[in-house]
């Protein structure tokens, strides 16, 4: 059963260390503008930006009513798609599914922006934000340049190396693709982490050619369901809140329900939800991030924001 005795582990110095660490993400972002142009430190190539709303589910248990899961309602949404690098879509990467809740309620406050961060991998093969670093590095690289980084890179860890083999793995398509949190949120007083399930098993082996044009093309046939599902902390052996290594050993909850419904590109509001930061950190209080990369990515998220309209 669903436990309230979780914890987070906090580090000596750590706000020192992500200080520095900002600094890092700071020069990366400040490179790729130069290149690129204006844009986001970590997955700046938008593949698609589409409306949606989130129905929460009817008759959840007790621990699963918590935020803006805590009735039945139905929320207007944005959500942003893309890669993590600058490669062509059929090229490894981890993929990014981001969703932008506007005007949901919670027990404590109304009108509330709910965002959740999603990507194409259950798990990270790090232990900590100074390997994200690394991990930052190579994911920004194309993947030729990242293996190369990691075999010349000693003070990559074996864990970070890890990670991008993780990144070569097959990708069907945002439709055909599960994505997850990696760490967890705050259920209320409980805990969780977060999985977007694939809103469709027929996959398109030409999809991955080009990502934007398979999923619109679907939603020229119709709406697309996904179903967000929760999965809660019982005990640290097998659902760790800081580890983001394990797959976490408890079931999975759908709490809700995201709909995409049928439409084509809009130029108008791939424009707006480019504009826009969808944060993690932009949440209910119920919905609070957990752990030391999560507090790690606050700093960063904050800076990239600051940073998009500076010259590079």
């Amino acid at each position: 059963m669903p436990s309230t005795q979780w914890r987070e582990v906090f580090l000596p110095h750590e706000k020192i260390q992500h200080e520095q660490q900002v600094h890092v993400f700071s020069e990366l972002q400040r490179k790729n503008q130069k290149k690129h142009g204006h844009g986001r430190a970590l997955h700046r190539n938008q593949v698609a930006a589409l409306n949606a709303s989130l129905a929460v589910e009817e008759d959840l248990p007790d621990y699963a009513r918590q935020g803006i899961f805590t009735a039945p309602a139905v929320f207007e949404a944005h959500v942003r798609l893309s890669n993590g690098n600058f490669s062509v879509d059929r090229a490894p990467d981890i993929r990014g599914f981001a969703i932008k809740v506007l005007g949901a309620s919670t027990p404590s406050s109304t009108d509330v922006e709910q965002n959740f961060t999603l990507v194409s991998q259950e798990t990270l093969k790090v232990r900590g934000s100074a390997d994200v670093v690394a991990i930052v590095d190579l994911s920004t690289s194309t993947p030729g340049a990242a293996l190369r980084k990691a075999a010349m890179s000693p003070g990559l860890t074996r864990s970070a190396v890890a990670n991008v083999r993780d990144m070569v793995k097959p990708f069907s398509g945002f439709a055909t693709h599960d994505f997850f949190s990696i760490m967890p949120i705050t259920f209320g007083d409980y805990a969780a982490r977060l999985k977007l399930c694939a809103a469709s098993t027929a996959i398109d082996k030409e999809a991955r050619k080009d990502l934007a044009a398979d999923l619109y093309r679907r939603l020229a046939d119709g709406d697309l369901e996904f179903r967000l599902q929760a999965q809660f902390f019982e005990d640290e052996r097998r659902t760790p809140i800081e580890d983001s290594t394990v797959r976490w050993d408890a079931p999975w909850l759908t709490v809700a329900r995201l709909r995409l419904p049928r439409q084509a590109p809009d130029e108008a509001l791939a424009e707006t939800v480019e504009k826009s930061s969808f944060n993690p950190w932009i949440a209910a209080k119920e919905h609070r991030p957990l752990g030391e990369l999560m507090r790690a990515r606050q700093a960063a998220y904050a800076l990239s924001r600051r940073n998009r309209d500076v010259a590079p």
